[in-house]
């Protein structure tokens, strides 16, 4: 089983001493971007809910980072002025990076530099001897450079040493996704080979998320309040008491009380045996993710009571294959109820979430802040999550992956306020691997550590025991709801 796992805060990421030096866009630039005139493409939907919710959020008192990120090592001796010229070479591919919001009255106006402005500037922090304290320094620095309230709103770090350099990479979550973090390992090391080389061999053009921003806001925006997705959701949220779902344990919060502290729990959740034989007796369902909900359905029903298992299924919108190389944030989301009460066994659950998944994947197409705009609700947010979730990815395909172990590479999360349970399942080459963020309470971890051992025995249980089942038949009268016209369609699970 591989020991290294893939998602983590900082503190998780092997951060070794050495000297720091930073990368961050050159101030001219900035000055240069920001006094650009207005962009006409407009913010994603799920940008701007992201970035007011954050803004609300401070407004109460409270900063809250939500910054993601990529760690990884570059072998022996680095020049220096080669990654800086791999790192501004990446940075021009996607055009996210050069865009940023600012506020005229209460509305988010788009501005874009041009590509031949953009400039890094360079500067050695300094010499760090102890790994933890370098590692509180740079998430205390990712804090301020990456807040989802400024711009820039990313940051790039290096930790050189004689035999290799640890880079440190982090972004709002409003640029980047899950894939587009995990992709980043492999681009920056060709690109620094290629100049290393002197092949100067170039990287195909990645598509804007930009672009998709105002392709995916335009189909959105023709939909209104009389279309069916928005009844079902509107069903959907009266079924969860007028709000969002939340992960349906006892986390010990007060109603009402402050935004909490969070802890983050990642480990190897089962080695490469166990994930493959549990996948392949998933697969006629629809493979590990419906078994992962399924399993999270039936424990949660096990430690809470409740009767349905209520949850925001995020679904990926990658679809067009223009989309592929290109970072932002590529996430929507599909409501399911999964009766777990009424559920034989695993079997029935299996086929229970199979059912929901294909009979309401369509919702996911419309941007979830879209429909709470139509469904005449402000719901103002008191935290960063609007809801919980449980997310899987398959990253065995993610170019790179197979080297991540050699290149100490891990996706970083940001862990700090928050009232809700976030976990995300990475399927990796030697094995399946669960970060978790959830409420720092007594009740909270206990029952947080209870979901996940039994979710171990379970998928353990399956792996070595159950025999290959058959295709489920298709429901009888499943159908898909109709669907507004947009670009791309949600079919993989991600962050």
């Amino acid at each position: 089983m591989e020991d290294c796992v893939r998602i983590t805060d900082i503190h998780g990421c092997e951060v070794r001493p050495g000297r720091l030096v930073e990368w961050s866009l050159d101030p001219d630039m900035v000055e240069v971007a920001t006094s650009q005139p207005d962009d006409a493409r407009p913010p994603a939907y799920v940008q701007e809910s992201h970035i007011r919710t954050a803004r609300s959020v401070r407004r109460d008192g409270l900063f809250v980072p939500t910054w993601l990120g990529a760690a990884f090592d570059i072998p022996g001796p680095v020049d220096l002025d080669v990654l800086e010229e791999a790192l501004r070479a990446w940075t021009l591919r996607h055009e996210t990076l050069r865009s940023g919001f600012r506020w005229v009255g209460d509305e988010m106006r788009r501005f874009t530099a041009a590509p031949d402005v953009v400039a890094l500037r360079r500067e050695v922090v300094g010499d760090f001897r102890d790994g933890e304290e370098l590692s509180h320094h740079l998430q205390d620095r990712f804090d301020v450079a990456a807040d989802a309230l400024g711009w820039p709103n990313f940051l790039y770090t290096a930790v050189v040493r004689d035999e290799s350099t640890s880079v440190y990479m982090a972004f709002d979550h409003s640029n980047v996704d899950a894939y587009s973090i995990q992709r980043i390992p492999s681009e920056v090391h060709e690109l620094y080979a290629a100049r290393a080389e002197g092949r100067g061999q170039e990287t195909a053009p990645a598509g804007s998320y930009v672009d998709f921003c105002e392709i995916e806001r335009a189909s959105a925006d023709q939909v209104d309040d009389t279309h069916a997705i928005i009844a079902r959701w509107r069903e959907f949220i009266g079924r969860c008491d007028g709000r969002l779902p939340a992960f349906p344990v006892d986390l010990g919060l007060e109603p009402g009380g402050r935004l909490p502290e969070q802890k983050l729990l990642y480990e190897m959740l089962v080695d490469d045996a166990d994930a493959a034989a549990f996948s392949a007796y998933c697969r006629p369902f629809g493979g590990g993710q419906v078994g992962i909900l399924a399993a999270t359905g039936l424990i949660v029903h096990d430690i809470g009571g409740e009767p349905v298992y209520r949850t925001v299924v995020p679904l990926h919108t990658r679809a067009k294959s223009r989309w592929a190389d290109s970072v932002g944030w590529y996430v929507g989301g599909a409501p399911i109820e999964i009766p777990v009460a009424q559920a034989l066994g695993f079997d029935d659950a299996l086929t229970m979430v199979h059912a929901a998944l294909r009979a309401n994947k369509s919702l996911a197409h419309l941007p979830i802040a879209r429909v709470l705009r139509l469904l005449g609700s402000d719901f103002r947010p008191t935290s960063p999550d609007l809801y919980s979730i449980v997310s899987f990815v398959d990253a065995r395909d993610i170019p790179g992956a197979r080297q991540w172990d050699e290149q100490k590479a891990y996706a970083m999360l940001r862990v700090s306020y928050g009232d809700q349970v976030c976990a995300w399942f990475t399927r990796l080459h030697g094995g399946l691997q669960l970060a978790i963020r959830y409420p720092d309470s007594a009740i909270a971890h206990k029952n947080i550590h209870r979901y996940v051992e039994q979710l171990r025995e379970l998928i353990t249980s399956v792996a070595r025991n159950a025999p290959t089942r058959p295709a489920p038949p298709r429901p009888r009268g499943e159908h898909a709801l109709p669907t507004p016209r947009l670009s791309s369609q949600a079919t993989r699970l991600s962050l």
